[in-house]
């Protein structure tokens, strides 16, 4: 760590990273910067941002999720889902169906449409994962997950 601030100008032939290399913030944001970017270009075919893709994805493998239940589980705040679940329901990918024992909560349900969209979405999502994570091994990327888990959960 540098003791005095020069006054003098100085030429920089290195840049030391290793502070912001200790910090977990730091590593999950450039991980994330890696990812997000091949993960936009490949959901553009679909037109799926990140967070229709979580949704979508959610809908398709829980049948009858609430809103409430999504919100939770991808901590979504309720008014930023709504548009998001009427742009979905717009395009066709999803339906609401009265749930069957909260008479105030609907139960999302993906069309046939929305499956096959999201096989295809979630086989780039899963072939992009593998090409990012090249330099991993299968258990470390495991470990990875596992340890990335319980930073959030």
């Amino acid at each position: 760590m540098p003791t005095a601030i020069s006054t003098r100008p100085v030429a920089i032939d290195e840049v030391d990273t290793r502070y912001l290399e200790t910090l977990l913030g730091y590593n999950a944001r450039r991980v994330s910067l890696a990812v997000i970017e091949v993960f936009l270009q490949r959901m553009a075919d679909y037109k799926l941002r990140p967070v229709d893709f979580s949704v979508a994805s959610l809908i398709v493998h829980n049948p009858g999720i609430t809103s409430r239940q999504l919100c939770s589980t991808l901590g979504l705040l309720p008014p930023n889902l709504v548009g998001l679940i009427n742009a979905l329901e717009k395009r066709g990918l999803i339906r609401k169906r009265p749930h069957p024992t909260d008479g105030r909560a609907s139960g999302l349900h993906a069309t046939a449409a929305g499956i096959s969209l999201m096989k295809e979405a979630e086989v780039a999502a899963t072939s992009l994962e593998a090409e990012v994570a090249t330099r991993l091994t299968a258990t470390e990327r495991v470990t990875l997950v596992r340890l990335l888990k319980k930073v959030y959960l």
